[in-house]
Parts: C-alpha cells; structure tokens; sequence
C-alpha cells in the first residue's frame, strides 16, 4: 500500500491495521496446523476465514532483531539488531544494554502517520529501554506496555524491576503494581493488555481515525502466565493456559471489530515474532503429539 495514496484527498478512509505479535509462540501450538487439542478456536476460525502464510518467515530467531525487522522492512545487519552482546544495538536482555532503534530507522507508525493513521503500542517495545528509543519517538501515538520482557523478580538495588508505561508516564513494575506469581504462573496482565485494545479500538472509531494497533503481548514467554480463569483449563500445562487465554482475548477483539462494523475495513494480522521457545517447554508445558515447530517458522493470519 502506498502512503501517498493513502493520504490522497477524496480517496476512501484508509484501512484500519491490528498485528497481534505474540512472544516466543510456536506455529504448532496452534489446532490449525494439527495441534491435536484443538484449544484455538477463534485463531483457527480466523484462519479458516482469513489467509494463512506458511512461508513467511522471521528475520531473526531473537525478539529484539525479529521486532526491529517487523517494523522497519530492514534485515538485522542493515537496522543494526543482530546479535545478544552488549557492542550491538539490539536492547536485549540484560538492563545494562543501552542501545536500540536508530534514529536513521523508519519504522511502519511514521510512515502510517503520514495517511493520518494514530498509533498505538500494547505491550512489549524491546527496541531500546532509554528516552532516546521511546516508542512515542518513533511513529506511535500512545503506549502502554514495557520495554522489555516479565522477567524478574530483582533486587531493586543492583538492578530494578522492569518497570510498565502509559505513554511517558512510569504506572508502575512487573512483580510490584503488576504481580506476576512464578509459583502459581497467575498474571493478569493478558486481560489488562485486551482491555488496552479494546479501548484503543472504540476511541479510534468513535473519533473517525484510522488507526494500527501493535498487540505486542509477551504471556508465551517465560514465565509462563495466565489469568486466573485460564489457570490449569489447557491439556498442556502452563503454556497451553497462556495461549487459550490469548485465543480468547483475540475472539474479543474480533468481535469487537464486528460489532462497531469495521472489520471489513480492517486488517488483521496474527504473528509470533520467532518461533517457539524449547526453553520454558519442560516446566511449564506437556507434550502432545503434534507437528515439529522450527525457531525460525512465523504464522500470519489476516
């Protein structure tokens, strides 16, 4: 699509665009492709009635390089993530990795608001933790999420809890404001994130904007979590938990979607950003006979 037409004067209101990004989720984790449980059912009708993309593949099999080729159109070796160590721009793991998105980088917000699109962030950036690297300074209008992933809990001296923000504002950190229980795996920072969307979604209409919503969610990741109706509802595990929970919340939005008669003019993509993550596999999730996943594998639904 090209933003110039897009923006044209007299043309009809652009398309409204959802991708739903998850964390480290597996393409055989869901019924579509043969997980035998069945426990998608809004993400396999949304397949059945939308388009599958088999072949569309991540261009790193780590979050921060995978995010940054998503939103910039860019391989890693050309956008500067492409690799874990500290030398690199990639805002990896560890708080002490200072670097991120280049400010040379275009990423898709800046070139949507040029066709007057208002953009939002839900959830995981994971672009660069400083002011510089802000979502809000790269194309989007509003954020509520963090930078980086749920890990902790820490110390709060040699290192804080990753903290959560509503646009500028700090609201608070994961494991404080934002509990996460690693006994229980109870979090519900899943139906906090939807609610996010949902909002989002109904100003926008309301207001007459098109608009791109990044549902950058991170419950697939480890630790695993769920709200507490999803805990202990999946035949496997933990993991199974999380993901019906976000089969759930994605039957919502679409919803939604129908009920406010925009989802003809709206597209809709559903993604992971590289693939399963074998790590959180033993402990919080059971094995079932189901195809075998490759790290590098992504799945798009529109």
């Amino acid at each position: 699509m090209s933003v110039a037409v897009l923006g044209a004067s007299g043309t009809p209101q652009p398309p409204n665009i959802l991708l739903l990004l998850m964390d480290d989720m597996g393409w055989g984790d869901l019924g579509v492709y043969g997980e035998p449980s069945r426990e998608t059912p809004n993400l396999d009708r949304m397949a059945a009635e939308g388009m599958l993309f088999p072949n569309f593949y991540t261009a790193n099999p780590l979050c921060s390089p995978s995010r940054a080729a998503l939103l910039t159109g860019r391989l890693p070796i050309r956008n500067g993530f492409y690799t874990t160590n500290g030398q690199a721009r990639n805002a990896y793991t560890p708080q002490e990795v200072v670097g991120g998105i280049p400010d040379t980088e275009l990423l898709l917000p800046e070139l949507l608001k040029g066709a007057g699109y208002v953009s939002k962030i839900v959830g995981k950036w994971h672009l660069g933790h400083r002011p510089r690297f802000h979502p809000l300074k790269h194309g989007f209008d509003e954020w509520f999420g963090s930078p980086n992933c749920h890990f902790g809990p820490y110390d709060n001296r040699a290192r804080p809890n990753i903290p959560v923000y509503r646009d500028w504002e700090m609201v608070g950190r994961f494991y404080e404001e934002f509990p996460i229980n690693h006994k229980t795996g109870e979090a519900n920072l899943t139906q906090i994130y939807l609610q996010e969307a949902l909002d989002f979604i109904k100003r926008q209409q309301a207001a007459q904007h098109p608009f791109f919503l990044y549902w950058a969610i991170d419950a697939t990741h480890a630790p695993v979590y769920a709200s507490k109706p999803f805990l202990g509802t999946s035949q496997r595990g933990r993991y199974g938990d999380a993901v019906r929970e976000i089969d759930d919340s994605v039957g919502k939005i679409l919803n939604l979607l129908q009920d406010l008669r925009i989802v003809e003019n709206t597209f809709v993509f559903f993604t992971s950003d590289n693939g399963a993550a074998l790590i959180s596999a033993p402990k919080e999730g059971k094995y079932l006979e189901c195809p075998q996943t490759t790290l590098h594998s992504r799945i798009l639904f529109p």
